[in-house]
């Protein structure tokens, strides 16, 4: 199946590229709302569910163990920028469960976020892997670790008991068994599974269901705290704080996945090339397709479903918008 068009890219009145994808809207039955492309392809979520891992840190009783904020919860969802406030929360985390920096098997990068990245380069000479966008997940890793009574060496291996109740957990939200699931290394050095985006999209909307009171509590945290989840300047953070009655996250190479908590809906969308510029417009774009919004957050939606784009000078040259797809 060729999937649709679902973003494109203009530049003087003509469209410059196209981004191809599909996106798949269910409910907590897994019945499909909205259907676009081949919703039953397994694609690898990335980043995407990092809600869904952190369903263990709470289930387990980690969370209330270590006396995790709401704060501490949303940056253990996060793919952050690793500003200061999102670094301070991270050592926070690993102070509250014993664990040091030393601990983290997730890699060292420079911060995604400009201005911290040049201010870090003032500071030392390396990141650290606190700076990692994946520092706060890793936290709530070690801290389910402590919690189950595991060595923390290794846990981010496959068969470490870490990723296994990780895994546990994916697998019954999502409703697929992930032992047949093919799977890789993420790029922070924990497993990944694929799996449709179907079987995500149902993952999202159990998430918000009333009944899942660990997935309540993660989605309330990020409603409180949205910032933590991405930061200064990046799409998760502005759309959650100008529309909070969504919960969206970024995953990689093009993938996005969303609870509707009011509505009962999960999505799960991902960009054929992998362009986030894509994913993003197309993922507002899907949203606005839903009959489940205010008229004013149609409103706010509409803006983030289209982004103007200028070159070197400032001057306009075009945009990145979403496309209404049929199904």
């Amino acid at each position: 199946m060729i999937n649709p068009v679902i973003a494109e890219v203009t530049r003087g009145g003509i469209v410059e590229s196209r981004h191809r994808g599909a996106v798949a809207v269910v409910d907590g039955t897994g019945r499909i709302v909205l259907a676009l492309g081949d919703v039953k392809a397994a694609v690898f979520p990335r980043s995407a569910i990092k809600a869904f891992q952190c369903l263990p840190v709470i289930d387990s009783g980690a969370a209330d163990r270590f006396g995790f904020t709401d704060e501490d919860i949303a940056l253990c969802c996060s793919s952050h920028n690793g500003e200061a406030e999102h670094v301070r929360v991270a050592r926070a985390m690993l102070n509250k469960c014993g664990a040091s920096e030393a601990h983290y098997e997730c890699g060292a990068h420079w911060p995604l976020n400009e201005a911290a990245h040049h201010a870090l380069v003032r500071q030392a000479p390396e990141p650290a892997q606190v700076h990692n966008n994946c520092s706060g997940k890793h936290a709530g890793m070690l801290a389910l670790a402590r919690q189950l009574g595991a060595d923390p060496l290794g846990y981010v291996q496959r068969d470490h008991p870490v990723q296994r109740a990780i895994a546990a957990a994916m697998g019954k939200i999502c409703d697929i068994d992930l032992d047949a699931a093919p799977w890789g290394v993420d790029g922070c050095s924990v497993p990944t599974w694929a799996m449709p985006l179907s079987s995500m999209a149902l993952g999202f909307a159990r998430l918000a269901a009333p009944a899942n009171a660990a997935g309540s509590r993660i989605i309330a945290a990020v409603r409180a705290h949205p910032f933590m989840v991405a930061g200064s300047g990046r799409f998760d953070t502005e759309v959650m704080q100008a529309v909070p009655r969504l919960f969206c996250k970024v995953g990689a190479e093009g993938v996005y996945g969303a609870a509707i908590p009011h509505a009962g809906l999960g999505l799960a969308l991902k960009v054929d090339d992998g362009q986030g510029r894509g994913a993003e417009v197309a993922l507002a774009e899907t949203l606005l397709k839903l009959d489940c919004w205010t008229a004013d957050e149609r409103r706010l939606l509409t803006g983030f479903s289209h982004h103007p784009l200028a070159n070197w000078r400032k001057i306009a040259v075009g945009e990145v918008r979403g496309v209404a797809a049929s199904p």
